[in-house]
């Protein structure tokens, strides 16, 4: 599938991850190329040998009212925070517009995996009396995406999407749809996950830790979407433009080569992101051999959802009147390309 995009535009970000709280210290740890993963401890394992890309700056009082923060999921925390970064950095007053033309749609892999757990532990020691009726709203995925836009007033469109490694580029390609199909003029976008010790163990005992679970991070890249017109009738300033999205959900045995067609875009870009397994996909890999790379997995972790800490990584590193492309995928797809163009004018 590809979708072209004509108006749609970057106004804003927001991000929580290992490598900061905030834009400014992502940008940080991107131009330093600094790993910000630790090991696992030994405890949580019961081996060495791990690394992990654990948010250990984020405090969420810095924020929150502790009252209101201890309502919500470590996910929900992340992603309300980055929201509110990135409403911030658009400069977007929530009380000078239209509240129903706001919408965010996020991608999330393991958000209420914690909760659940806590919740299901308490039933299941102690019966129906164990059970904890402040954790059941946040036992499911679209939390994160429902308590941000409690908070900031969001009324728009209001959706989560979980697809394996993609998952916050699916949510990205919706966000792109509702504004282009005019059923909002402002969405926010991205990911969030969160990352605990009842997940690696269970990462553990399904044999994933040196595979698909490697280095896994947590946190939040949210990223402001809004028609073009939108934001030049309000004066914001336009980082980038969203040019094109191509996908495709899986590849069939012996027509793997179907998956270089995504790479076909609005001419050759400056600089590529990789998300998910995309770098370890050779199909991928071969037609960006002399195009500058930026990989965040190695340096703040990877989860199903942390395509949205990337996007923002990519687009904090893209200059004025450059291209870049975005890759994410799972092991088996689905594979998603994301075209974008940097600066204010329109691309040439």
């Amino acid at each position: 599938m590809k979708a072209t995009f004509s108006d749609v535009v970057i106004t804003g970000m927001g991000s929580v991850s290992a490598g900061g709280v905030g834009t400014a210290q992502l940008r940080e740890t991107v131009e330093q190329g600094r790993c910000m993963l630790t090991p696992v401890p030994d405890e949580i394992l019961g081996e060495k040998g791990h690394l992990w890309g654990k948010a250990t700056g984020f405090r969420a009082a810095d924020f929150i009212p502790p009252l209101k923060a201890r309502k919500l999921d470590r996910c929900s925390l992340f992603a309300t925070v980055a929201t509110g970064m990135a409403l911030k950095d658009a400069g977007l007053d929530m009380a000078a517009i239209a509240p129903e033309r706001v919408g965010i749609a996020l991608g999330c892999g393991f958000g209420g995996i914690a909760n659940s757990e806590e919740l299901l532990r308490g039933y299941f020691t102690k019966g129906a009396e164990g059970l904890v009726p402040m954790l059941f709203p946040n036992t499911v995925p679209n939390a994160a995406a429902s308590n941000a836009s409690i908070e900031y007033g969001l009324k728009g469109p209001n959706v989560t999407q979980v697809q394996r490694f993609c998952s916050a580029e699916s949510a990205f390609l919706m966000a792109c749809r509702f504004l282009e199909e005019e059923r909002a003029d402002v969405m926010l976008t991205g990911g969030a996950d969160d990352l605990n010790a009842i997940m690696m163990q269970g990462f553990k005992s399904m044999g994933q830790l040196a595979s698909h679970a490697a280095g896994f991070g947590e946190g939040s890249g949210i990223v402001v979407l809004e028609r073009r017109e939108h934001a030049l009738r309000r004066g914001a300033g336009i980082r980038g433009s969203v040019v094109e999205i191509r996908t495709i959900g899986s590849l069939l045995p012996g027509r793997e080569a179907e998956g270089a067609a995504i790479l076909k875009g609005d001419g050759k870009p400056d600089i590529v992101s990789l998300s998910g397994s995309a770098a370890e996909l050779p199909i991928l890999m071969e037609g960006m051999t002399d195009v500058p790379r930026l990989e965040m997995g190695p340096l703040v972790g990877r989860s199903l959802a942390m395509g949205g800490v990337a996007m923002t990584a990519l687009l904090l590193s893209l200059d004025d009147g450059k291209r870049a492309l975005h890759l994410a995928a799972s092991p088996e797809g689905p594979f998603f390309a994301i075209d974008f163009f940097g600066g204010p004018s329109v691309r040439s």
